[in-house]
């Protein structure tokens, strides 16, 4: 089981990732985007830790629509609408839950793709973040099918997530700022992609201590 305590935890962590990477996102970003990813997430959560003792006591759906409104209302660019969904679209899963199964785990992971490929109309190979949260949520119900617990299937999800994030630099941008770069955008490392993949590691590094 997840609890709300490490669903707490792990927005912090992935905050405090995001701090650190801040400037290295921005790299990639410059060298395809706005040169903004890094600077707009740490705004976003920066913003977000803040909310966070406001809805300390209450259900993990709750807490991840809280996450969902701060970062549309304080992330500029694509990122906000998209992480915004992502967390929107999460939090409908975890609607009055205290504690996350592995099933729900997946239908969370699950939610919130559906709701990033609704929203950025992106596909698999179009080098954006869908290229690492789709193949990491297809392992994680495949560690699932496989009878392996919550804690097997996420370390599964994020050693695929971290090989699918360096799986973009080959790629060709067909969605955002990036696809105006055309071939110019080959040899970049996708930085939507990287802070989905911080994402999926910070709730790693939060559950390995305490799950099986």
């Amino acid at each position: 089981m997840v609890n709300q305590a490490q669903i707490l935890q792990w927005l912090q962590t992935f905050a405090a990732e995001i701090e650190q990477n801040k400037e290295y996102l921005t790299e990639l970003d410059a060298a395809i985007g706005d040169a903004d990813h890094g600077i707009n997430m740490d705004r976003g959560f920066k913003k977000v830790i803040t909310q966070l003792p406001n809805v300390a006591d209450q259900d993990i759906g709750s807490i991840l629509k809280t996450v969902s409104m701060t970062l549309i209302s304080s992330i500029g660019g694509a990122s906000g609408p998209l992480y915004g969904t992502w967390f929107l679209r999460a939090s409908t899963v975890a609607t009055l839950k205290q504690e996350l199964t592995a099933q729900d785990t997946l239908e969370l992971l699950q939610a919130g793709l559906d709701g990033v490929l609704q929203r950025g109309k992106a596909q698999l190979g179009d080098k954006t973040m869908v290229d690492v949260l789709s193949p990491a949520v297809a392992a994680f119900a495949q560690a699932l099918s496989e009878d392996k617990g919550t804690l097997a299937a996420l370390q599964q999800t994020v050693a695929i997530a971290e090989a699918a994030m360096k799986d973009t630099i080959p790629m060709l941008a067909k969605k955002g700022r990036a696809s105006y770069l055309g071939e110019r955008s080959i040899g970049h490392q996708d930085p939507g992609g990287t802070s989905a993949y911080l994402m999926l590691k910070s709730l790693l590094v939060v559950l390995e201590p305490h799950i099986s």
